[in-house]
């Protein structure tokens, strides 16, 4: 996996972005094997500064300190990657396999812990919430799974009629938002095997999906190729705030836990990625470079840098929010200026 190296990569040419420029990605990792499939999530980055990909039938990590790379598993001829998800601490990475299975690793000691059942088909969404794992597969069911616990699986969900491929537990992991490619956005709680909420305005694939870290219950998600809306939802009132037509399948969201703004990804027909200013959603910048569509997206634990990937088998870095600190220093002009008009 020497071709995993990263190499620098100056050739993009970037917008700017209001608050600070986007520079062009600093890094470009060779990832061949990547697949280019729309129901599949390879690539997640760890709270500890570690990407790990799926790349065929086995997983990578790349430490983004040292840009060491490192071969986790090798899942054999018979089977292939098809989600990846670390836990929200430490060093547990789950993997998600096209056999159904959920495997558990420990990546400091590159050690398998255990393998849980449950799917009939392919699992390609994973999402934690501390010591809880919820998985989604093709079968359209999804798995609540105690790591602790000795069962496979402490509940099984239903109400999707297709593939699930998006999963994601709200900050507060009070609510579990699920996508699924019979176009509904569902949210459970933390108890239900019923969802608690039941939105089918997409006309497409329901992937894309984010909760903000900033308001409580504003939850965003995103539609495929039929669709290419991102629509704005509040779980706490179970009401649509609001639609936007990007013109293009919307592959990946995520908010930017530093300032009001999102990202997302697209594939047909752009292949582009757009920083978005919320509420308003007026484009901060449009950023280019992938040849096809971008599938996958993660984000650093310091919240400035994303990575993308795509089925031409490269993941992209680049620098698209600022940093907690300058928008603390900014604050804090702010509150300097006020406090000087006062005074005056």
């Amino acid at each position: 996996m020497h071709s995993l190296s990263p190499f620098i990569h100056n050739d993009d040419v970037v917008s700017t972005v209001n608050h600070t420029p986007v520079k062009p990605p600093r890094k470009v990792l060779d990832a061949p094997a990547l697949q280019d499939d729309f129901y599949l999530n390879l690539v997640d980055w760890s709270s500890l500064n570690v990407l790990a990909v799926g790349l065929g039938n086995c997983v990578y990590l790349w430490n983004a300190c040292s840009s060491k790379v490192t071969k986790l598993c090798d899942l054999g001829n018979d089977d292939c990657v098809c989600s990846v998800g670390w836990a929200q601490r430490g060093t547990l990475l789950a993997v998600g396999t096209n056999s159904g299975q959920v495997q558990i690793w420990d990546a400091s000691q590159c050690k398998m812990i255990r393998t849980m059942e449950g799917h009939r088909l392919r699992v390609g969404a994973l999402a934690w919430s501390s010591s809880l794992l919820s998985s989604g597969g093709k079968d359209k069911n999804i798995y609540q799974r105690d790591i602790r616990a000795q069962d496979d699986f402490v509940s099984k969900l239903s109400g999707h009629k297709s593939e699930v491929c998006g999963l994601k537990w709200s900050y507060d992991n009070r609510e579990l938002a699920s996508g699924g490619n019979d176009n509904r956005l569902l949210v459970w709680n933390q108890h239900s095997t019923q969802p608690v909420l039941k939105y089918c305005e997409h006309t497409a694939a329901v992937k894309a999906i984010a909760w903000s870290p900033h308001v409580h219950g504003l939850l965003a998600s995103g539609g495929g190729t039929a669709d290419r809306c991102i629509r704005f939802w509040n779980t706490t009132t179970n009401s649509h705030l609001s639609c936007m037509d990007t013109g293009s399948q919307v592959c990946n969201l995520a908010w930017s836990k530093n300032v009001n703004e999102l990202v997302s990804t697209h594939g047909y027909s752009q292949n582009q990625i757009i920083v978005w200013r919320y509420p308003t959603m007026s484009k901060l910048a449009t950023l280019t470079g992938h040849t096809y569509r971008v599938l996958y997206l993660a984000i650093s634990p310091d919240g400035q840098t994303i990575v993308t990937g795509a089925g031409d088998e490269t993941l992209r870095f680049w620098n698209v929010f600022p940093s907690l600190k300058s928008q603390v220093n900014h604050s804090l002009k702010d509150i300097e200026q006020c406090s000087s008009y006062l005074l005056d």
